[in-house]
């Protein structure tokens, strides 16, 4: 299926590494110009010397951090200004750090909210006057399966990625008459580092190997198993794309079919 973006230029945000950086990369392998982001300029640059000898895609490195909102703005103007343009944006941010409502102080809920949350508000508002002009504009936000159901000691994502599905759905609204289409991909556990750390935390919790935290993980879905990157790549990327014009304000899970709800 021929996906309709060959040329497209494409913002990712934080996609030096995991569900991002395999995000950028499907993009690439469908003819796309591609943004990419993170915190650590030597990994960015690696990762777009990296991309660009695999697909001859046009990547360009963008280091900042997504939670500091004058560094989004600037990011998004030099990404645009360097691709020609902008069609499509997809949010992302690391996840915040595990625990409970009795070990999260309300610092944190500032710091998550800033990183989840602002960082999508940012990054919108920043690319939206390029999106305007684009006949293939579409916006992606990146959250969780926990803004279906709550996981366990993530007290701070589950709290804060319900406000970007809010976000979410309220945009669809207001910018689907003006030819933007708004969608959130819902990833469940896939093999990424903060996966790893997460499964390595509750390893020592539970006095388990990290090959048993990972066993059970999996058994927690009816696939029994992780997902991987290039799956939820692969959905991210058409939910962008023309091929799925007609797919708006919707939160799709990519989670092996773990949430335990009928809608």
């Amino acid at each position: 299926m021929d996906l309709g973006l060959e040329d497209a230029r494409v913002f990712v945000a934080a996609s030096s590494a995991g569900l991002g950086a395999a995000v950028a990369r499907r993009f690439c392998l469908e003819g796309a110009d591609v943004a990419i982001n993170g915190r650590d300029p030597d990994r960015l640059a690696a990762v777009a010397e990296r991309l660009f000898v695999e697909t001859g895609r046009r990547v360009v490195g963008m280091p900042g951090d997504v939670a500091d909102p004058d560094t989004v703005y600037g990011l998004v103007a030099q990404a645009a200004e360097r691709l020609g343009g902008l069609d499509i944006l997809v949010t992302n941010a690391g996840g915040p750090p595990p625990g409970t409502f009795a070990t999260a102080q309300p610092e944190d809920y500032e710091l998550a909210f800033r990183l989840n949350f602002m960082s999508a508000v940012n990054l919108i508002r920043a690319a939206l006057p390029h999106l305007r002009k684009s006949s293939r504009a579409a916006i992606l936000t990146i959250t969780s399966v926990s803004v279906k159901q709550p996981v366990a000691n993530l007290i701070l994502s589950n709290s804060v990625r319900m406000g970007v599905i809010g976000l979410t759905k309220s945009l669809a609204n207001e910018l689907g008459p003006q030819g933007i289409r708004v969608n959130s991909i819902l990833p469940g556990y896939t093999r990424t580092e903060r996966v790893t750390q997460l499964l390595e935390n509750r390893a020592r919790e539970e006095g388990i190997s990290l090959d048993e935290a990972y066993a059970r993980q999996s058994a927690s879905n009816p696939l029994h198993r992780i997902g991987e990157p290039e799956e939820f790549a692969n959905v991210a990327v058409f939910l962008c794309s023309p091929a799925a014009g007609y797919l708006h304000g919707a939160m799709i899970p990519v989670d092996g079919g773990s949430i335990a709800t009928s809608l």
